[in-house]
């Protein structure tokens, strides 16, 4: 009984598949699965998108000492549902010029993109679309599509401001996806498997404690990724008119707002499971209830973290943004990922590992926190600014 609970969600996934094997042929119940697994990804980011479209509002609000959407329903908490409404009325207008196919698949691959990434997000103990053995790697494919998606928008546009938005998101995009992998690379070497369930599994201690270098990395990096502020030049209606999807309108750029989110919440998900120990808390392996509970927790964290950075901090120029990305966060997540190799190659105990990772990582800190002190007091002598306020 004990081991039943413990696998509470694995038996629930067998005795579904058992019960519809009791009045289906085998490949009906493959089919069937398959279906419900995708009604369920696709629902993720349109889920994910009313909630956090409400849940921003109300955080921004607050910090811009505003009481943000109070008037659709309680608390506000219809707000996006009106929005979804009014967005889904709207007219579809498509440019005159534009390659109308291409123009037409974008947004349904950049909300596929969004999608996909659940596959292999452990919700928790069993709980996951598909338990792949190379899933940290095809959270990195997957997240490939938004690029392909938003040239695609762009180009078939007919439309420069849209082109050049999607050019900066070429450049962005690339640049960020270095510090990225090279974050999860480390993560998959502490870990000994690139299984998005085995990341869970061996975590003891968050690995977001011992390399905080790629906790962080990746924390920036998926900010960029997914184009919040302040990386979001891509799209900022000051810098580019709306950038690669200005020419959309109606359920179409509704779908691109909905990838907006949900990437959002899926980075955060991923962050969660590769950093922050996913679904392990107390008593999560004796109680399957908990799991789950202590993966929304985290991952609303994360959320609210993302948030708080868009309510106050100021957007980078473009060549600080590139900048930023080949001369801080490579060189530091490249540096961790060689000093956790030598790590583990130590015949020493676990725990002298785990502090050995930590102090290098400190020192990576220390190190990078020293030449953007000097960087930005270079700056500021040679465009005679107050180094308290200049930027690199």
């Amino acid at each position: 009984m004990f081991d039943y609970i413990r696998n509470f969600f694995v038996n629930l996934g067998t005795s579904w598949t058992n019960w519809l094997n009791s009045f289906l042929p085998e490949p009906a119940v493959t089919v069937v699965n398959f279906l419900v697994i995708g009604i369920i990804l696709v629902m993720m980011p349109v889920i994910a998108t009313l909630t956090l479209t409400w849940m921003e509002r109300k955080v921004i609000g607050r910090i811009q000492n505003r009481i943000g959407p109070n008037r659709v329903g309680p608390w506000g908490i219809f707000q996006a549902i009106a929005d979804a409404v009014k967005m889904l009325v709207k007219e579809d207008i498509v440019p005159d010029g534009a390659d109308r196919p291409v123009f037409n698949l974008a947004p349904i691959l950049i909300a596929a993109g969004a999608a996909l990434l659940w596959a292999v997000i452990p919700f928790g103990r069993g709980m996951v679309g598909a338990d792949l053995n190379i899933g940290v790697i095809y959270l990195v494919a997957v997240g490939s599509i938004t690029t392909v998606a938003v040239i695609m928008a762009g180009w078939a546009s007919n439309n420069k401001f849209a082109l050049i938005g999607a050019f900066r998101v070429v450049a962005q995009l690339l640049s960020y996806e270095v510090p990225m992998i090279l974050s999860i690379a480390a993560v998959a070497l502490i870990a000994g498997t690139m299984s998005t369930m085995g990341v869970v599994e061996a975590q003891q201690v968050p690995f977001a404690l011992l390399m905080p270098v790629a906790f962080i990395a990746y924390f920036v990096a998926g900010s960029a990724e997914v184009g919040r502020a302040p990386f979001d030049l891509l799209e900022a209606d000051s810098e580019i008119v709306a950038g690669y999807f200005v020419e959309y309108s109606g359920l179409k750029f509704g779908w691109f707002y909905i990838a907006e989110y949900g990437n959002l919440f899926a980075i955060s998900a991923i962050a969660t499971t590769l950093f922050l120990g996913g679904w392990r808390g107390p008593f999560s392996h004796e109680v399957p209830a908990l799991g789950p509970l202590y993966f929304i927790i985290k991952t609303i964290l994360v959320v609210f973290l993302l948030m708080w950075i868009r309510g106050t901090w100021p957007r980078f120029r473009i060549d600080q943004m590139l900048g930023f990305a080949w001369k801080v966060l490579v060189p530091a997540t490249l540096a961790n990922l060689l000093w956790v190799a030598v790590i583990l190659k130590l015949p020493v105990p676990q725990l002298v590992q785990w502090v050995l990772m930590l102090g290098g990582n400190l020192l990576i800190i220390f190190i990078a926190a020293t030449m953007l002190g000097r960087a930005a007091k270079r700056y500021a002598e040679a465009h005679n600014l107050n180094p308290a306020s200049s930027a690199v």
